[in-house]
């Protein structure tokens, strides 16, 4: 069972690391995965009342995936995103690997989102708004970067109550 003292926290060096595609050959590896990813999902969700997706790198799971809870599970293999839309906004972000800490970043507002289900077969999603940060911070984690490499300024965190 995977828990909230699973996740990496703020610091530690595999955080910065650039994540490996998942192979087509790891297919039978990816539903034990995508259940840390809900069990340790689920535990910060029941602490700290929120968690709508979490990296495969949060858990120490070197590999180019991340997993979202939103109307239903999503298990999302090699995404890439593409059509970013020049229209940006800023929104407060918070992290598993840093609960308590909110950091001011700036998303683009739209995107378009491919990637590789569970079942190998790929998929293509056109997300905005809030969706669309949410995928940009996960993809974020694949390629080593947290929240706070892109704060806006020096003043852009905020602890949470």
């Amino acid at each position: 069972m995977k828990t909230i003292n699973d996740i990496l926290k703020l610091g530690d060096p595999r955080l910065y690391e650039i994540c490996e595609p998942v192979l087509e050959s790891e297919l039978n590896q990816v539903p034990n995965w995508a259940q840390q990813l809900h069990e340790a999902m689920e535990d910060i969700r029941s602490v700290y009342g929120f968690g709508r997706g979490i990296a495969a790198p949060q858990l120490g799971i070197m590999k180019r995936m991340f997993y979202l809870n939103l109307d239903r599970p999503y298990i999302i293999l090699n995404p890439e995103l593409n059509n970013k839309s020049e229209d940006m906004f800023e929104v407060w972000d918070d992290c598993m690997s840093f609960p308590n800490l909110l950091v001011k970043v700036k998303r683009h507002q739209s995107l378009t989102l491919v990637f590789r289900d569970e079942n190998w077969e790929q998929q293509e999603w056109e997300v905005s708004g809030a969706i669309s940060e949410l995928v940009q911070h996960e993809y974020d984690h694949l390629d080593g970067i947290v929240c706070t490499m892109r704060a806006i300024d020096q003043k852009s965190f905020r602890w949470k109550e």
